[in-house]
């Protein structure tokens, strides 16, 4: 299985970020032999891969036309997915619990939507892309000041810090 370079963000934001771009090649993670199952498993998701894997890209593509290109369009892919499933609320045994109905094969897409919803409700002006004109992968800047960057420091940020000083010295020496 292959490595990716980002994992462990909010629900929405690891969905999207199962395709990346290492040094000018694309990879997608479902794509890969096991791959669905595999991110289904590490988020505990139930469903088998028959059923999940064309609503699982299906909203990745949603998620990232919202995250690029936010417009009435991709929002409406977005609310077509949400559409999808619903949030009940019910009393039982004197406890309130939410149960969720969603469509057929569609319970792990409808969360990743949902999950991103949940982001915005939160604080939007944290959901970034990183600031590598090259990558692709988004991340949830949970950094005490708000001022994270870089989906890592030890890959695009050190990278792109590199290239500039690179730069700056070429263009410095005669």
């Amino acid at each position: 299985m292959m490595q990716r370079p980002l994992v462990g963000e909010p629900l929405a934001l690891d969905l999207v970020n199962t395709q990346w771009v290492d040094r000018g090649r694309s990879f997608d993670l479902f794509d890969e032999p096991g791959g669905v199952h595999a991110w289904l498993a590490e988020h505990q998701l139930p469903g088998t891969v028959e059923l999940t894997e064309t609503p699982l890209r299906h909203v990745r593509a949603a998620l990232r036309s919202v995250l690029e290109r936010l417009g009435q369009r991709s929002e409406e892919e977005l609310n077509a997915v949400l559409a999808r499933g619903a949030v009940h609320q019910t009393l039982r045994h004197g406890v309130p619990r939410e149960e969720v109905h969603v469509d057929d094969g569609w319970l792990p897409a409808w969360r990743a939507a949902n999950d991103y919803l949940e982001l915005l409700r939160r604080q939007p002006s944290r959901i970034r892309r990183c600031a590598n004109p090259a990558c692709v992968l988004y991340f949830y800047d949970t950094s005490r000041n708000g001022t994270r960057r870089w989906c890592s420091m030890n890959g695009c940020g050190s990278r792109t810090k590199a290239a500039r000083h690179y730069q700056r010295n070429r263009t410095a020496t005669p």
